[in-house]
């Protein structure tokens, strides 16, 4: 409101709580001698979003000082405070002349979950700032959401209670550098690298094994930018893929995902700790002489020996497990160092004997082609063995409640540690694949005596060396194609490499030791599958879940039993790449939705290359091992199958509502250019129900023929002086009654003077284009002799208005009554009624719409049974058809006969007609209904 003051003689105009005034007055009048404010003319307010400075006004300047500042400033300074007031004053906002109660952006507000133990964050409702300055009340008036509580807390106590009280320890938290990038390269430099790469480039040859590494860097690639989109489109919180699937495509697919990733990641620990065995057992029987127990054996016994020790750390904490990554990371690069060290020095004649050349052009144009050998010697055979090395990519996402700024580290670690690690396999696999022979003897005694080279097979002939008879005999044991070791022979100090192998083996275990437990951690908190909460349980400061790390534990000790790293590979490729399809397929969904919820910072992605790569993961999923990928696909589709089915009560903001919202828009929209046909022609019901739950009979009745056929709509008409309006959390109780009941329908609520003008009202505007109601239902008024005339001329009228709107109008009557809301009102506690006469009429207002709300909620509880929910057995549908309505007479009972309940029940057709035209009316009435 504007209107024109004078104050001390100077033109001034008033606007809301502030006063302009066009003579120099100034501007902190009465708050200048407030010692809140400061100085009167220098000063700043960033406390309510904005940055601004006050300096004394020049003369004839129009200024804005609050109207009457004084008695406001008083007023605030003498009313006791809520504690979230007090709290909004100190913490969100500085005082200044723009004094407001509203709170600065937050994003606590926006969000739909708080933090345990804390109350939930919220702007303040509109019955607060509209009564803020209200001078009868202290507090500001409404109980709904927003309101402040009335109690000020005892700040005496307060202090008290704090006293001795040591400050929380706080969790660990990582940059991108050592909470990701690290992470991913540890990961991936694991026993693949060390162990099968020479033969891997052995059996695929030098180019073919580049293509290996290249197609997979670049499915891993892909899925790094994938990941990077969706790490970046809000708040990242703990449960790493899991956490950013489920949250972009929804508990079902995210549900599934979320068991198979942390599922493979226990696999993974054996594949690692199998590979750390191989090692440690090789050395025992070199330096021994012979294996503990078996060769068998032994892997079995160190790799249980091993899962045990990683346990303990894992137990230990995150702080204790990032230090022993640093450490191992400092090993693997000093035995890479090593490595290409010992690849220049010139090979001894021992070093000879086991196939080690140095760089040879010849050699390496030799190693260039495959030399397939045994079951596995094929390019998939071998890709299924390599891709899991590649898999370390999101190690650093999997701990994404342990970074400090997620949204940062995620993509730049994890794009950068593909880079540096893609650029690590080629440049070993080159090398090697230069310097050592396919296959060598070990022994010193095969060198040739001459240049004589008749009868030898092999490249090393042209070194002066002859391992045919080996290579014939099949029993080499040295070069790339038979020792897993060839890289610690090739290096400059063997021991060196040795611990490399080490630290690469065992930083991926434990980082995969680590991840399984916190992905699965958080599916377990989200409550989507029995039984497995107790594993969602989190302990110490870092919130470690500890009996997660005993289930993976138990796992991992599972599959280390079986003690061959060529079978537990291709197991977990294919649960890898199935994590890989639906995060690319998250991106690639979350993308072509265009909702406006998916705006992700990092923007070097494309919904193509991400559909790219969903599909490239699925077909290498199938070649690798078919029947492998059928078991993976199964089990996704079995779990998003079971979420489906239970409904879960959570709502995460899913690209996969974004898309239904597409659909449903798309088809309605396109629904407007098909003209109406009598073959298409459906009975749209729109019901007045009231609220649904009072006339539970004509919403079952109604809900039966109309359901997978037609659309329904019930209606709630609530009069009144139309500020009456039902609040949003009484409209959702009506919506969840109804699909509790397992009736498809919309619901909606109109305010209005009378019966008729809402219910006019509700017939010109409910629905959609093609998606409107035609069809008028009511319940019988059974008052109608008892009821005031008025009432009688709505109901009438109401009927009369619907044949004016070209709609169908039906009337179901049932001898006990329709409305049930009466016997329900009976079960409310009468302490919920107004117990002191002398309230106001608005508090009159909120007591009766307890009630209601009472009613309601008890309702739902209690959904009260209907003549229409059983079987109808061998009954009969009488129709009556008196007079050429159009069909619907007809259609209804038919429509009711194709429902299982209502399958045995005869329609028996009444008309009215002559005896002489019986058999000609009986002909008409077939071809018309037929």
């Amino acid at each position: 409101m504007v209107s024109h003051l004078n104050k001390d003689n100077a033109a001034a105009l008033q606007v809301g709580r502030f006063t302009v005034y066009k003579e120099p007055v100034s501007p902190y009048n009465g708050y200048t001698g407030d010692p809140r404010l400061g100085s009167a003319y220098q000063h700043s307010s960033t406390g309510n979003g904005l940055n601004q400075s006050f300096t004394k006004p020049q003369s004839n300047d129009p200024v804005m000082a609050p109207l009457e500042s004084r008695r406001v400033l008083a007023q605030e300074s003498a009313r006791p405070r809520p504690v979230l007031y007090q709290n909004a004053l100190q913490h969100h906002r500085l005082p200044s002349i723009y004094s407001t109660l509203d709170q600065v952006p937050h994003y606590a507000f926006y969000a739909n979950t708080a933090v345990p133990g804390k109350l939930k964050k919220s702007r303040p409702s509109l019955n607060v700032l509209r009564y803020a300055i209200d001078e009868s009340e202290g507090v500001p008036p409404g109980g709904s959401e927003g309101s402040f509580p009335q109690e000020t807390p005892d700040k005496s106590s307060d202090e008290e209670a704090n006293v001795g009280d040591k400050p929380e320890s706080q969790p660990v938290r990582f940059g991108w550098v050592k909470g990701v990038m690290i992470r991913c390269m540890l990961n991936i430099w694991g026993v693949i690298l060390y162990l099968r790469l020479p033969w891997i480039t052995a059996q695929a040859g030098i180019g073919l094994t580049w293509v290996i590494i290249l197609l997979s860097s670049l499915v891993t690639t892909i899925t790094g930018l994938s990941i990077s989109a969706i790490s970046t489109n809000g708040k990242v919180k703990a449960g790493g893929t899991y956490f950013l699937i489920s949250r972009s495509l929804g508990p079902e697919l995210g549900g599934s995902i979320g068991l198979i990733f942390a599922f493979a990641n226990a696999v993974a620990v054996a594949m690692h700790t199998v590979g750390f065995s191989e090692t440690v057992r090789d050395l025992i029987i070199e330096y021994s002489g012979g294996p503990l127990v078996d060769p068998i054996n032994d892997i079995r016994i160190i790799g249980v020996i091993t899962v045990v020790v990683l346990l303990g750390v894992c137990v230990a904490g995150m702080e204790w497990e990032s230090k022993a990554q640093i450490l191992f990371f400092i090993v693997i690069l000093i035995s890479f160092v090593n490595y290409f060290v010992g690849t220049v020095i010139p090979a001894t004649k021992e070093k000879q004997s086991k196939g080690f050349f140095n760089y040879k052009a010849d050699l390496f144009l030799s190693n260039m082609v495959p030399g397939w050998r045994g079951e596995d010697g094929s390019f998939f055979g071998m890709f299924s063995i390599f891709f899991p090395s590649a898999t370390g990519i999101l190690a650093g996402a999997n701990i994404s409640g342990d970074l400090k700024d997620p949204a940062v580290a995620i993509p730049r670690g994890t794009l950068m540690a593909i880079f540096w690690t893609t650029i690590s396999y080629l440049a070993i696999s080159a090398t090697i694949g230069s310097c050592v022979v396919r296959d060598a003897s070990s022994s010193l005694n095969d060198t040739l005596l001459s240049n004589e080279t008749a009868g030898c097979e092999g490249q090393a002939c042209r070194y002066g060396w002859n391992f045919t008879e080996c290579y014939r005999a099949g029993d080499c044991t040295q070069g790339l194609l038979n020792n897993y070791q060839t890289l610690s022979m090739v290096s400059g100090f063997g021991p060196l490499v040795t611990a490399g192998i080490f630290a690469a083996t065992l930083s991926s275990a434990l980082a995969c030791l680590v991840s399984a437990p916190k992905v699965f951690q958080c599916l377990c908190r989200d409550n989507l599958y029995p039984l497995i909460g107790v594993f969602g349980k989190g302990y110490g400061k870092n919130n470690e879940p500890t009996w997660g790390y005993v289930l993976t534990f138990f796992i991992a000790v599972s599959f280390i039993l079986i003690a061959e790293l060529n079978v537990i590979a291709p197991i977990i490729s294919n649960f890898f790449l199935c994590s890989y399809a639906l995060i690319n397929f998250s991106c690639f969904h979350a993308s072509v939705t265009n909702s406006p919820g998916w705006r992700p910072s990092f923007r070097y992605y494309s919904r193509w290359t991400a559909l790219f790569g969903a599909i490239i993961s699925l077909v290498i999923m199938f070649l690798l091992t078919w029947w492998a990928a059928l078991i993976a696909l199964g089990i996704v589709v079995f779990l998003l199958g079971y979420v489906t089915y239970k409904k879960p009560d959570i709502n995460w903001g899913s690209s996969m509502q974004a898309g239904t919202y597409n659909l449903a828009l798309s088809y309605s929209v396109s629904l407007t250019g098909v003209e109406d046909h009598v073959k298409n022609f459906r009975p749209q019901c729109l019901i007045l129900t009231g609220p649904p739950m009072f006339r539970p009979a004509l919403v079952d009745f109604v809900g039966t023929f109309t359901k997978n056929i037609s659309l329904m709509i019930c209606g709630n008409i609530i009069t009144g002086d139309g500020r009456n309006i039902q609040r949003e959390e009484t409209t959702s109780r009506e919506v969840n009654w109804l699909n509790k009941r397992k009736i498809r329908s919309f619901y909606t609520s109109l305010s209005g003077d009378n019966l008729r003008d809402g219910a006019r009202s509700l017939m010109q505007a409910t629905g959609l284009g093609k998606l409107k109601p035609n069809t008028l239902f009511m319940g019988f008024k059974g008052n109608w002799q008892k009821d005031f005339p008025q009432n009688m001329d709505d109901y009438i009228g109401t009927i009369h208005d619907a044949f004016d709107i070209n709609y169908g109008v039906c009337l179901l009557r049932l001898s006990e009554g329709l409305d049930v809301s009466a016997k329900m009102e009976a079960h409310v506690n009468p302490t919920f009624e107004n117990q002191e006469a002398t309230e106001t009429e608005k508090n009159k207002e909120d007591s009766t719409e307890t009630i209601e709300d009472m009613c309601s909620s008890h309702l739902v509880a209690e959904q009260a049974s209907s003549i229409f929910q059983g079987k109808q057995g061998k009954k009969s549908i009488d129709v009556y058809w008196i007079s050429d309505d159009g069909g619907l007479t007809l259609l209804i009972p038919y429509l009711l006969t194709r429902k299982k309940r209502w399958k045995q029940c005869k329609v028996r057709v009444f008309i009215i007609g002559h005896q002489d035209t019986v058999e000609e009316s009986r002909k008409d009435l077939k071809e018309r209904s037929g």
